[in-house]
């Protein structure tokens, strides 16, 4: 079977897919054998092709093992008629005999263009794969493609790369509607049957993270660092932060002129609270920074690994706890200490009035107010 122009196309597709001409003609061999075993099941035998680029052909042969006695007429030969094709044959050579099978000319080309297209896809798909590999823990722009009763599907382009939001990693309250550009922060990478999948987040504190890593040069530089983030998505948000320079104001760098760089993230979040906390070395200090925007008297370390004693004055005792205690809630994640606030006079009938003032008030991204 001759075919110029089939290979010819092969050679196009390398150039404009960048798919290796080898790669196809691999797939298309073992496709086409096995398409022949279906259409000559049980009168020719096992097959082998051989494809030839340079002349632009593609032979058939019959494969049969050289027998002392034939038990499977389609796979053995016997040593006699084995050597009246060629007086060399031994027990146990492999004979093959060129044959050209009958009205195959259309299974083969729908063989070729099956496995071609599959190649395509698969190559694509890899190389998208490849190129998202390194995504883990970014932050990329999505299009909502479509909803279903849980999760919601954004094109991150290329067409073969697909991010999916969770429930668990959508933000309550929040609406996604096709066709909407949503940032999103990138959790996983996988291989999925239609393509590359990304599992996306709009609650993980990774976003939040890479939002003022965005707005904000001093952090992408490394001047300012961000140590630690808590966060309870589409509510509050904990940031502590540190200066690797002196001259450098962590704070003043994140909220930017005028809280333009701060606000430009709480807008993304849809006017999700953040305290921006300046981080410390001494845990008992960076716990009465973290419990902002509440003033904290004292903190004192107590009996146990890591468990600390926050005194506030009598009319924070509710800034400090927060609504159903989300601000003592996030404190005690972003310090990773177990924190007990209690009232200045509740410190006192258990004899632990504060001898002074904890050092180094607080200065949250939003003024002090009720959190509601």
């Amino acid at each position: 079977m001759t075919n110029k122009d089939f290979f010819l196309a092969l050679d196009d597709l390398e150039r404009e897919k960048g798919i290796p001409k080898e790669v196809f003609l691999e797939a298309l061999e073992n496709a086409l054998v096995s398409a022949c075993k279906k259409q000559y099941a049980g009168t020719v035998g096992a097959v082998e092709i051989k494809l030839n680029p340079d002349k632009g052909t593609l032979d058939f042969y019959t494969v049969k093992t050289v027998v002392d006695e034939v038990a499977d007429r389609e796979k053995e030969i016997s040593l006699e008629d084995a050597r009246a094709i060629k007086k060399s044959y031994q027990v146990g050579d492999k004979v093959t005999e060129k044959f050209v099978p009958k009205d195959f000319s259309r299974i083969a080309a729908q063989t070729a263009k099956q496995v071609i297209l599959q190649k395509i896809h698969e190559t694509e798909r890899d190389a998208a794969m490849s190129e998202f590999a390194d995504k883990e823990g970014e932050l990329l722009v999505g299009v909502v493609r479509k909803k279903d009763a849980k999760n919601i599907y954004l094109d991150l382009g290329k067409g073969q790369i697909e991010g999916v939001l969770l429930p668990s990693d959508q933000v309550p309250g929040e609406e996604y509607n096709v066709n909407d550009k949503v940032k999103v922060f990138v959790k996983k990478v996988k291989s999925g049957y239609n393509g590359a999948q990304v599992l996306v987040s709009r609650t993980s504190p990774g976003l939040v993270r890479k939002l003022f890593e965005e707005e904000v040069p001093e952090i992408k530089q490394g001047t300012v660092e961000i140590k630690e983030v808590s966060r309870e998505a589409g509510s509050r948000t904990k940031m502590a932060i540190y200066s690797n320079d002196p001259r450098v104001d962590a704070i003043g760098a994140c909220v930017g002129n005028k809280g333009a760089r701060v606000n430009a993230v709480v807008a993304e979040l849809g006017g999700e609270k953040i305290d921006i906390i300046p981080w410390s070395e001494d845990p008992l200090e960076f716990i009465a920074k973290a419990l902002s925007p509440a003033k904290v008297l004292s903190v004192t370390q107590l009996d146990g690994e890591k468990t600390a004693m926050a005194v506030v004055p009598d009319d924070k005792l509710s800034l400090a706890i927060g609504k159903d205690g989300q601000n003592a809630r996030l404190a005690v994640r972003l310090t990773g200490w177990k924190i007990d606030v209690k009232s200045r006079s509740a410190a006192e009938k258990m004899g632990l009035a504060p001898a002074a003032e904890a050092e180094g008030e607080t200065q949250p991204a939003e003024q002090e107010d009720a959190q509601d």
